[in-house]
């Protein structure tokens, strides 16, 4: 049996978050696994204003609340999202397991967080003080460690709402939706006719956070396609100089060889 408080509204849970010393949970399906009943948890999946999916001028705001099945059903989540969603775990996960979940859990194999690096992600985050917006890039600031305040609630993840882009999705497990990702990868390319005017990657299970190299990407944006498939072997080796996978139940050597695979594939899908 453990302790808590549920919230029906953003702001009764904020109040319930700045007064006490609580820990926020959605679906429970990682964090009640083995909770701590020494701690006191704040229920948070009741909250309307978490539980919604709108789109304003720039973004898709998926609330923190959603579910993975809520984000699968909804026509105004990008297929990248829901490509690397629905391979989060059985059937009963995805209808339990929410979004700030899978941001709050603080994991590097956290599947919605790697393709919210790819996009350029922005979290909305809340309190009793205000609200900030920040960058999914700096809300992680090391394994499990975050840039979110005691008193702070995840509240929206904001998407891009231009989706006018080529993708690339692979998740490297034992089994693919029931398994933990030893390795995944995204990739995104978007094109003005035969110039490069946005290319991404990132990569998550590889290290303590989801690994994104803008100076090597830079190297691609701006040139065209004939350029960079002259260039294809030195973008290769570049990831190659960068990619430093920790040790986990695979090998570091192994880890590297299935990113620059992927990286592989990716570029030789897209013509590059």
């Amino acid at each position: 049996m453990v302790n808590g408080y549920m919230a029906t509204s953003l702001r009764e849970a904020l109040e319930i978050r700045a007064a006490h010393d609580v820990v926020p949970y959605g679906g429970g399906t990682d964090l009640m696994i083995a909770a701590d009943t020494s701690l006191t948890y704040l229920y948070v999946n009741r909250i309307p204003e978490m539980k919604q999916i709108a789109v304003d001028d720039a973004y898709v705001r998926i609330g923190a609340s959603c579910t993975f099945t809520e984000v699968l059903a909804s026509p105004l989540v990008p297929p990248l999202m829901k490509a690397a969603v629905e391979q989060i775990g059985a059937p009963a996960i995805r209808n339990g397991g929410t979004m700030g979940g899978n941001i709050g859990n603080g994991s590097a194999k956290a599947d919605s967080v790697l393709i919210e690096f790819v996009l350029g992600a922005k979290l909305r985050l809340a309190s009793v003080r205000g609200e900030r917006i920040v960058p999914i890039e700096a809300f992680y600031k090391g394994r499990k460690q975050l840039d979110l305040a005691k008193d702070e609630l995840i509240v929206e993840i904001l998407l891009p709402k231009d989706a006018d882009y080529e993708w690339y999705y692979e998740k490297v497990g034992a089994r693919r939706a029931l398994a933990i990702s030893r390795i995944s990868f995204a990739g995104l390319l978007r094109c003005d006719g035969d110039v490069i005017t946005d290319f991404a990657t990132a990569f998550g299970a590889v290290a303590g956070t989801v690994l994104r190299f803008p100076d090597v990407e830079a190297m691609v944006i701006g040139k065209t396609k004939a350029e960079v498939k002259a260039m294809h072997d030195a973008i290769v080796a570049a990831y190659g100089d960068h990619i430093v996978p920790t040790a986990g139940r695979v090998s570091k050597e192994y880890r590297k060889d299935v990113c620059l695979n992927l990286v592989e594939d990716f570029l030789t899908s897209k013509g590059l």
